[in-house]
């Protein structure tokens, strides 16, 4: 059996200049970023002498677009990379097998580029608006731009201009690691002798999206008082770097009084689990996620993993990060007991067989789509499928 190799392709208005993409999904390593690289295919008569320039632009949106009055924005644009793809200027340059074989069957008219994220270049990131928010949703989102002209200063008409959304994401380590994270706290009281323990221990640190997240909780209660019922909720937070705000919200969370009361002298022990999705936070505002909102397969946003000898504090666009929060009811007087366990929240990387387990989850889910049917065509000498960038769930705009 011969698997086809997906292209994406995109043709500007006047059809004069067409785009193609092995992959909208770019991958940070950490270490180092996968470059975008595509190839272009040209009609030389119209041209006339004229260039082709590329860009590699994201917009950070961090404000609504229907607050915008007496021309204040909530956005800005920036253009990361600016490169001249024909003439070429680098005849030299080394292509990737996927721009090999498709400048060999795309033909003379087929010209390959490349562009490479800058170090520390945010994530693509998605904050999910209300049910009454108009515009743009906020977050972080990048964009290649194609066009003609004479220098690469211009604009370019809206005619003989692609633009195609793209996506910066990180995945999961390749092992996940073996350390338990564990918070041990202690409330006391300050009319009554002794104190109320609380030990919490998840089964990993490292979760993929749609994993169930075990908590192990332990209550001693060497108090007086006693515990009324046991709330567990799993935390998205983000902080938007570029206006220096924080919040945070409850994407998953169960209230038990299992157990309880928590009489003093005794002691509680059981475990606990949550599923954070995508799907079940739908319609709340403020929600991080991966992508665009019109994904039937979106992710919540992955945890934002940095680069050894770098801080959170070094890094631009939205941080994420994620914990799991238990609260211990003491009562009116008694108050709470609360504390927080850090873990990260990916997407397996490719090759794994957790990686392997997802796809075919998805390609299940995908079967059963058929929006697709008339968008893409295929070539069976090659084994390459084409299909068009505009008909994909990115909703793109106009």
């Amino acid at each position: 059996m011969v698997v086809a190799v997906k292209v994406f392709k995109k043709s500007a208005p006047n059809g004069k200049i067409t785009v193609y993409l092995g992959k909208r999904d770019f991958i940070d390593h950490v270490e180092h970023v996968d470059p975008v690289d595509g190839v272009i295919v040209l009609d030389q008569d119209y041209l006339r002498g004229r260039k082709v320039y590329g860009q590699l632009i994201t917009t950070y949106r961090y404000g609504r677009e229907e607050d915008e009055v007496m021309g204040v924005k909530f956005s800005k644009e920036m253009v990361l990379l600016k490169e001249q793809i024909y003439p070429m200027v680098n005849s030299k340059m080394e292509m990737t097998p996927m721009q090999e074989r498709l400048v060999k069957k795309l033909g003379a008219n087929a010209y390959p580029f490349m562009f490479h994220f800058p170090s520390m270049a945010p994530s693509s990131v998605t904050l999910q608006a209300g049910e009454d928010d108009q515009g743009k949703p906020l977050g972080v989102e990048y964009s290649i731009k194609i066009f003609v002209g004479e220098d690469e200063e211009e604009k370019g008409h809206k005619r003989s201009t692609v633009t195609l959304l793209i996506k910066k994401l990180q995945h999961a380590p390749s092992t996940r690691g073996r350390r338990l994270p564990s918070s041990l706290v202690s409330k006391g009281f300050t009319f009554s002798q002794g104190k109320i323990n609380l030990e919490v221990t998840l089964d990993r640190e490292i979760y993929y999206h749609g994993e169930k997240i075990a908590a192990n909780i332990v209550v001693t209660n060497n108090s007086r008082k006693t515990v009324k019922s046991i709330k567990c909720f799993v935390v998205q937070h983000c902080e938007v770097t570029m206006v220096n705000a924080q919040f945070s919200k409850h994407i998953a969370s169960l209230e038990t009084r299992e157990g309880c009361p928590i009489t003093p002298g005794a002691s509680f022990t059981k475990s606990f689990f949550l599923v954070p999705l995508a799907s079940s936070n739908k319609d709340r505002r403020g929600i991080a996620l991966d992508g665009h909102l019109k994904d039937e397969d979106v992710n919540l946003a992955s945890s934002t993993l940095i680069s050894e000898g770098k801080s959170h504090s070094d890094a631009m666009g939205i941080i994420i990060s994620y914990s799991l929060r238990v609260k211990l009811n003491c009562g009116t007087l008694g108050g709470e007991l609360q504390t927080d366990v850090p873990f990260k929240l990916l997407t397996p990387a490719p090759g794994t067989i957790d990686r392997e387990r997802v796809n075919a989850l998805k390609k299940m889910k995908s079967i059963e789509r058929h929006r697709y049917e008339n968008s893409h065509y295929a070539d069976d000498d090659d084994n390459i499928v084409f299909e068009d960038f505009a008909r994909l769930r990115m909703n793109e705009p106009e």
